[in-house]
């Protein structure tokens, strides 16, 4: 199997001029996008993104979560396809990259072998995986997990948003609703580019990230129990301070990650203190502990001791304290041909790279259980995503999209 030419790179002025027309679409406040799933802008993103697909000579195939399958044919009728993309809905303030990138890179190869008159033994399909970011409709990476059996589709469809509307219901309404079941398709590979959401690319001044794990996560809901009393005549040795049994084991979690640095992370994001009046020492705390790390005994090890630790302190301050395990998947490790794949055209273009662990969850973690899939990370300025300011530069861009495309017609096989 011959490897591309190491001359071969994408059209970058053309990659980044469909990433500033897409963000058109869906305008954020403050720089970014609004295009959340199953809206009306995202209804119009997709659109614009057909209309590009079939101009490069695409057919379009539309399943019953909304995922789009742009296919190129490859010269074997029998050939599996190679699958590639990300996705194209938003945070509700999020910026022009996370996800776009991966859908519009993977256009950006058809276009670029278009171009060159090159042909792959196998079918080329670049993909658009409908509600990743789970922002309106949770969970998180929704369709995907349906194409890979990790979810039900009745259920799928029964998730409701903010207003009681379904995710059911809202597909259909804005007309992207497909017939084609979910996961019928067979892969012969899948891979999907993205922007770091981290700073390590960006510190360390490297190209690419090679993306071996997808870190697991694991969030136990905390549920700390006290007593309200007035915060001026309680006296100090009759508290029994919620708020102050849920800091120390904030401090807990900090220490429980810290040791199993460098990899494992820990805190909560989501806290709430009852009743949240000035004057009155907190009676309840309810708090997430997120905890991530790609080894799954690890995840396993802090759990545990989140829980003996934080009803010991509970214990010592006479308070109550429930653990609930309210979500999580296992780490991930992707495949090692298709990552040998994506380091080896980083090395043939002569991008700087490094492995990277992705510590957020991403389509390719859920599509890696039906199918060969690895990961192609650039970096982002400051490590900044979910943020309006999220921004990356266009020679981050190319560089990614050149590593794609390179370890995408590898594993296609060009047709000499």
């Amino acid at each position: 199997m011959a490897a591309p030419g190491q001359n071969l790179r994408i059209n970058a002025d053309r990659l980044w001029d469909a990433i500033m027309e897409m963000a058109r679409i869906g305008p954020g406040v403050a720089g970014g996008n609004n295009r959340q799933t199953v809206t009306d802008e995202d209804a119009e993103g997709r659109a614009l993104f057909q209309k590009w697909c079939e101009e490069a000579g695409c057919s379009m195939g539309l399943d019953q979560m909304g995922n789009m399958f742009a296919r190129r044919e490859g010269t074997d009728p029998d050939a599996l396809p190679v699958y590639v993309g990300s996705h194209l809905d938003t945070q509700p303030t999020g910026g022009k990259y996370d996800g776009v990138l991966g859908v519009l890179g993977a256009l950006e190869i058809i276009r670029t072998l278009n171009d060159l008159n090159i042909k792959t033994k196998h079918p080329i399909v670049v993909t658009n995986w409908t509600n990743e970011e789970g922002t309106r409709f949770a969970p998180a990476m929704l369709a995907s997990g349906v194409f890979a059996g990790v979810h039900d589709q009745d259920w799928a469809y029964a998730r409701e948003d903010a207003e009681g509307k379904t995710f059911g219901d809202e597909l259909e309404r804005i007309g992207w609703k497909g017939d084609e079941k979910v996961g019928a398709r067979k892969m012969h590979a899948f891979f999907e580019l993205h922007i770091e959401q981290g700073p390590i690319l960006e510190a360390e001044g490297k190209d690419v990230g090679v993306v071996t794990n997808g870190q697991g996560l694991s969030w136990t809901q905390v549920t700390v129990t006290g007593k309200e009393s007035h915060t001026g005549s309680t006296p100090m040795p009759m508290r029994k301070n919620a708020g102050l049994g849920m800091a120390r084991i904030l401090d807990l979690v900090d220490q429980i990650a810290w040791s199993h640095k460098p990899d494992a992370v820990g805190a909560a994001g989501q806290i709430n203190v009852y009743p949240n009046s000035r004057n009155v020492i907190p009676g309840k705390a309810v708090f997430t502990v997120d905890f991530r790390s790609p080894d799954i005994d690890v995840i396993a090890d802090m759990e545990k001791r989140l829980r003996e630790g934080g009803r010991k302190i509970c214990d010592e301050m006479g308070l109550g304290v429930e653990f609930e395990k309210v979500g999580g998947f296992d780490p991930v490790k992707f495949d090692e041909g298709c990552v040998a794949a994506v380091r080896n055209a980083a090395e043939r273009l002569g991008y700087s790279h490094r492995d990277l662990i992705s510590g957020a969850g991403h389509d390719a973690c859920w599509i890696n259980r039906v199918a060969p899939t690895a990961m192609v990370m650039c970096p982002c300025v400051d490590g900044l995503s979910h943020n309006e300011a999220e921004e990356i530069s266009k020679e981050w861009a190319s560089a990614g999209a050149d590593v794609l495309m390179h370890a995408v017609i590898e594993t296609a096989r060009i047709v000499e």
